[in-house]
Order: structure tokens, then C-alpha cells, then sequence
């Protein structure tokens, strides 16, 4: 019989290299191991050089001599660089091309050997004398393609990069190699060599700004979190959002219901929306979806629980105008900091940062989230199964937290049978479908539960209101057949056939408000 993997040991946090970029460090379990050499693959304006600052001014605030060995660029650009993010770098030493270049022609008048071995041995020596030297904690070298095209061949190229490493080992020093890929992304002479290798991407999409991934292809004896996390580049430097993995989190919570305030909407829900619970209001636009979301949010907030709206369809101003005009004011729980609105852009956030925004806030005490919509949500994704596997790990993730989650899914047409751009009625606990019905030449508003995982509901389908008076549900429409393919049909008393629709020659009888 087989033995099952012993997974390999965390390292102490002091055998830890800290990396200085927020979200990295918890992808690495607290950094990279020390006194290793590490390449950083990435296409050029992806963020090695940003991410390499921050390696080596999280070391000096450790009190870590830091050298940054800048083969592509000047000083004068890495400056450019670091003022744009309000950085000082007064306490890393850089040593620069030109002078490599200056000791090189001081000494350049061997003809026996090729000028470009001359040049490559002649500039390792020269970085080696400056290490010594300077006796770092952590170096960065930027970039790798300027000694790959002195050496000419890959054979004297993985040489080079073996005598550095070996150099490297035994002098208590962590080594960054940036490679900008400029050889293609096949090239495995450092992937090899190296003791860790982490991999920068970019991509850039019809419309919208460019998506940043990264991901750790390996790091030898040691732990690290696998797959691809998005990440941004922003004023303060780089922010790496941790892919959610659900089962790292889980908190005790009491299972009960949550009312809504609305007797007769609380009866078709049997009790309310379950904690720990994701909840889905389908149906098309107007059909007061968004409406009843923000009910729940509002009895949330007096009751003294953080509801957080992440709202992609309508502007804020919009929404909290209509709220109002429907009594249910949200600038004093606003102002209180019990209800907080996000506006969100697909076109302007990744799915990784959407996903960080809303466990900062279920971390910040949000017991309620609210997505409007789904169908907003959807074009922050590349591809429809993306959507799906991040949104079943992030209401997971939701559900562990006992947070009572609320997606809104707009469908396409008004009656008859509904079209979903995306079926996710399988990922909700909870489903509730609004449909448009017409009776005595009037659009009405149906409202039913069509399933709930944690408790019994009503069948029945009501119709619902929504006005300035707040929305009200009346009684059961028990004398109405087809109620949800837009013309329903009266029924006689004590009959089980089908009558004339209802909006004809038949009238319908008076729906009784609560």
C-alpha cells in the first residue's frame, strides 16, 4: 500500500524573506525563503521593477543593506519610478550599466577571445566586485536579457548564471534575477538554475484596462498558494489579491432566519432569508428586484448589522433617490456606516480585486452583501466558466462567514418564458423569480419562492407592489392560473378548467393588499 505525500513543512516566519507587496507574502506563507536565488518573469511595464523596489525597501526597513544592479535602465528612470509612488530610495545602494561599461573599456584589449565572452566575464566581475563590496542582504539584478545576448549561446548563458549562483550561496544574500522574456517564453536555462520562479502576466481586453496576474511556478522544499492572482498597480506600489480559497475561513454563527420586515413577504419566504445563506431575486428589469434587495439591506441596518451594496448597473445617486421615493431613506444608515454603497465598473476592476473588496468588507463586519447585478458581475469576467468558479468559491466563502449574500439576475424579455445570459440558479440556496403578468388591461408585478435548501416556503405566487408606500404583497392569486407566462387565465369557483384570460370579457377579481 501506498503512503499518502508528506506535505512539506511551513517554514518559521525568520527563515522568511518579507517582499514588502501587499497579498504576496500570504501567497508565499509570509515571503520567500532566504539567501536563495529567484527569477521574476514578466513582458516589459508589467511591474517586476515596481515589485523589486518594494522587495528591497521592505528589507531596509528591516535594517537590510539592499543593492539594485540596473543593467536596462538608468537611475534616473528607476527615480522617475519610485517618485511616482512617493517612494525614497535613499537607502539602497544602485550600481548602473555605465559603470560596468567604464571598467569593461578600461580593460578590453584581449584579441585572442570573442569580444562578447570578453564583455560577459568582464562584467560578472565586475558585479561580483561590487557585491563584495557592499555585502547585500538582498540584491536585484534588472535585467537578465542584456548578459543573455553577451553571451551569445545558452550553453556560456547558463554558465554565467551557474557562477552567480554559486557565488551567491554562501554570502546570506536573497537574489531577485528580472527577466523581461525578451528570448520567448520557452527559454528554461534560469527556470532550472533558480531556487524559486515567479511569473508576471498582462492581457489586455476589448475594452477596459489591462488585467495583471501572477503566479508562483515553484519554489523548491517550500509551501506556497498555487494558481493565478490578480493584481494592480497603483500610487503606493503593487496590491496582489490572493485567490479566495473558501476553506481557509469559517466562523461559528447562530442558523436562523432573517425577516425582512414584510409579514406577508417573510410568509412566502418561509421566515426570511437564511443566514449563511446565498439568495438569488431573478426576473427582468422593473420588476422590483433591486427594490426588495435594498429592503433587506435597510432592516439590516436598524437592527444594528453592516449591509454592503456593490452596485455595477446604476449610479449611486440613482439608487438612493429611489429608495427614497419608495420610504426607505438610505442616507442616515449611509451616514451612520451601517449600509455602505460601492459603485463598481466591471470595465475598470478584476474579478480578484472584486472579490478582495468583499471579504475586506464581510472582515470590516458586513453581515449582509448585496451584488446588483450578476449580469454587471459577468463582464468582469474573461469567460463564462471563470464566473462560475470564482463565484461558487466567493459565496462559499460567504456562507462560512454566515453572511446573508444576495445576488440579483436580470433576464431578457418581459413575459412568457425568461432568457438568463448565465444559468447560476444551482449556486443559490434560495430563489426567488419576479415576472410581469398582465390582468384587466393592467401590467401587474407576481412575485414567488421557488426553492429554498434550508427550510420550507410558500407555493404560492402573490402579486407585489412597489410605490411610494414601500413594497406591499397582497393575497395569494389562488384564482389565476399561468400567472407566470404573462396572461393568467380565471378560474371559476369550484371548477378545474380553464376559463378566459383574465384580462378579457372575464373580470378578475379584486387582489387584496396587505
Amino acid at each position: 500500500m501506498t503512503s499518502a505525500p508528506i506535505p512539506a513543512p511551513i517554514e518559521p516566519q525568520s527563515n522568511r524573506c518579507p517582499m514588502g507587496v501587499e497579498g504576496l507574502d500570504n501567497i508565499l506563507h509570509g515571503g520567500l525563503p532566504k539567501d536563495r536565488l529567484y527569477l521574476i518573469q514578466g513582458d516589459p511595464g508589467v511591474g517586476k521593477t515596481t515589485m523589486a523596489m518594494q522587495f528591497l525597501m521592505a528589507g531596509a526597513a528591516q535594517g537590510e543593506k539592499g543593492l539594485y544592479i540596473t543593467l536596462s535602465e538608468t537611475r534616473e528612470e528607476i527615480d522617475i519610478v519610485a517618485n511616482s509612488h512617493g517612494w525614497n530610495l535613499h537607502n539602497i545602494e544602485f550600481y548602473e550599466l555605465s559603470a560596468i561599461e567604464a571598467q569593461i573599456r578600461h580593460d578590453s584589449t584581449s584579441t585572442f577571445f570573442h569580444p562578447s565572452e570578453v564583455e560577459l566575464s568582464k562584467m560578472t566581475d565586475a558585479l561580483v566586485a561590487e557585491v563584495t563590496r557592499l555585502n547585500p542582504s538582498r540584491v536585484v539584478f534588472d535585467s537578465l536579457s542584456e548578459m543573455r545576448m553577451l553571451a551569445e549561446t545558452p550553453l556560456r548563458y547558463r554558465r554565467q548564471i551557474l557562477q552567480l549562483k554559486q557565488f551567491f550561496a554562501g554570502r546570506k544574500c536573497t537574489v531577485l534575477l528580472l527577466d523581461d522574456r525578451s528570448s520567448g517564453p520557452g527559454d528554461l536555462q534560469v527556470e532550472s538554475i533558480a531556487h524559486g520562479v515567479l511569473a508576471f502576466q498582462r492581457t489586455t481586453p476589448d475594452y477596459g484596462i489591462s488585467r495583471r496576474q501572477m503566479s508562483v511556478v515553484k519554489i523548491r522544499g517550500s509551501q506556497f498558494r498555487e494558481g493565478y492572482h490578480d493584481f494592480i498597480l497603483r500610487k503606493g506600489g503593487m496590491e496582489i489579491f490572493p485567490r479566495l480559497v473558501a476553506g481557509d475561513h469559517h466562523r461559528d454563527f447562530a442558523r436562523e432566519n432573517f425577516a425582512s420586515g414584510i409579514p406577508q413577504l417573510d410568509s412566502l419566504l418561509g421566515g426570511g432569508l437564511g443566514r449563511g445563506t446565498t439568495n438569488m431575486f431573478m426576473g427582468p428589469p422593473g420588476t422590483g428586484k433591486s427594490t426588495m434587495a435594498v429592503k433587506f439591506a435597510v432592516t439590516a441596518a436598524e437592527r444594528g448589522e453592516k449591509a454592503r451594496l456593490f452596485v455595477f448597473d446604476e449610479t449611486i445617486g440613482t439608487l438612493m433617490d429611489r429608495a427614497r421615493h419608495l420610504g426607505m431613506a438610505l442616507e442616515p444608515h449611509v451616514a451612520s456606516g451601517m449600509i455602505t454603497i460601492d459603485q463598481v465598473d466591471p470595465a475598470e476592476i478584476s474579478p480578484g480585486e472584486m472579490a478582495h473588496r468583499i471579504r475586506k468588507a464581510v472582515e470590516n463586519g458586513a453581515r449582509m452583501i448585496v451584488l446588483d447585478s450578476i449580469n454587471g458581475y459577468l463582464n468582469t469576467m474573461p469567460v463564462e466558466r471563470d464566473l462560475t468558479l470564482q463565484l461558487h468559491e466567493l459565496l462559499a466563502y460567504l456562507n462560512q462567514q454566515g453572511v446573508v449574500s444576495i445576488m440579483i439576475l436580470a433576464q431578457q424579455g418581459l413575459v412568457g418564458m425568461m432568457q438568463s445570459t448565465v444559468d447560476l440558479t444551482y449556486l443559490a440556496d434560495t430563489v426567488v423569480l419576479m415576472r410581469f403578468f398582465e390582468a384587466r388591461g393592467v401590467v401587474k408585478q407576481a412575485i414567488s419562492v421557488i426553492k429554498k435548501r434550508n427550510g420550507d416556503h410558500e407555493r404560492a405566487i402573490r402579486e407585489v407592489t412597489v410605490g411610494k408606500d414601500g413594497i406591499i404583497l397582497g393575497e395569494p392569486l389562488r384564482e389565476l392560473q399561468g400567472v407566470l407566462s404573462g396572461v393568467p387565465s380565471f378560474m371559476h369557483a369550484g371548477q378545474g378548467h380553464e376559463a378566459e384570460p383574465a384580462n378579457l370579457a372575464v373580470p378578475c377579481p379584486p387582489v387584496t393588499q396587505a
